[in-house]
């Protein structure tokens, strides 16, 4: 890992949204390692602050980087220009950023990311089909933090969060072996998600074996929520715990099972065997969650039953947990 000498204070920007901002991990991991002696602020939004708070690669979260009006804009950019910082590090790649690194013109720090006239810029014309992974891993080595980063397909390292694990308030008494249930996002269509009643049997099939089931997702997945429980007994947790206290529950998972989605991100981050559920639209060399990952694929994901979603949990988890 090469060391950026004479580097004190640095700005990463990465705002989601969640699969997204898992994926930055990564990036932010190599950031703090080359930058070792630096303070390094992370530019986030409202919903990933707790997890970028107990994030060991950031010494500071900005929140705020979600404005919403001229005052925000300047509420904004007025620290950010106070702070004079030496380099930048853009892992999201946005019109919004590249906005950001106007205002803070005529003279921005070095930038590195892919606006226009930035002093470290990713000129990669393949970088639109590459995995986030090994986008921001190519971009470190155009800003020459990371000289052998690994840029082909499947190659770049999964981000990592277990370290929430040391950072988050863990339970007095081990609960009995648990599996996280991610079924929504509610907003998406059918064919993208799978129906709620299958996690429904899946779930009594999960209890069947000993498992605590745990339904996790915003406030919006709670209709989902309660048709599973209609069906097994489960834990509802559907908009009451922030993304850093999912990522302590999936530390602690026999299993995650869900749509392919930012939840799915953040469960095999954490370090828990995960199975996203995905169309086959959607190209998991491009997109998808990385880790002890399995990815099962549909045409439409109504057509997955439950004993293949079932088969493809037990080559996941423990053999000698799963005896059916």
């Amino acid at each position: 890992m090469a060391r950026a000498r004479n580097i004190a204070k640095v700005l990463v920007i990465a705002r989601g949204p969640l699969g997204r901002f898992v994926q930055a991990l990564a990036a932010m991991r190599r950031i703090r390692e080359a930058h070792h002696g630096a303070r390094i602020t992370l530019l986030t939004t409202q919903p990933f602050a707790a997890l970028a708070r107990a994030c060991p690669y950031v010494d500071q979260v900005d929140a705020d980087g979600d404005p919403e009006d001229f005052g925000d804009w300047m509420a904004l950019i007025r620290p950010l220009r106070a702070a004079r910082f030496d380099r930048v590090y853009d892992l999201e790649g946005s019109a919004w950023t590249q906005r950001v690194f106007q205002l803070l013109g005529p003279f921005p720090p070095a930038w590195s990311g892919t606006a226009f006239g930035c002093a470290l810029p990713c000129r990669n014309p393949a970088r639109a089909d590459m995995h986030p992974l090994e986008r921001q891993a190519d971009q470190l080595k155009a800003a020459g933090i990371w000289p052998d980063a690994p840029t082909d397909p499947g190659s770049a390292p999964p981000p990592d969060a277990s370290w929430i694990t040391g950072r988050m308030l863990q339970p007095r008494v081990q609960p009995r072996p648990h599996v996280l249930l991610a079924p929504g996002p509610a907003s998406d269509p059918p064919q993208a998600r799978w129906p709620a009643r299958a996690y429904g049997d899946l779930a009594l099939q999960l209890r069947a074996q000993g498992y605590e089931v745990i339904i996790v997702g915003g406030p919006e997945d709670s209709a989902l929520a309660h048709t599973i429980q209609h069906r097994s007994p489960a834990r509802d947790l559907t908009g009451r715990t922030d993304f850093a206290q999912i990522a302590a529950l999936a530390a602690r998972a026999a299993l995650a099972i869900g749509a392919d989605s930012g939840l799915t991100h953040l469960a095999a981050a954490a370090g828990a065997p995960t199975l996203a559920l995905s169309p086959k639209a959607n190209d998991p060399r491009r997109t998808g969650p990385r880790g002890y990952v399995a990815v099962l694929q549909a045409d439409s994901l109504e057509e997955l039953s439950v004993d293949e979603v079932m088969r493809a949990a037990r080559r996941l988890m423990p053999p000698i947990q799963m005896t059916m």
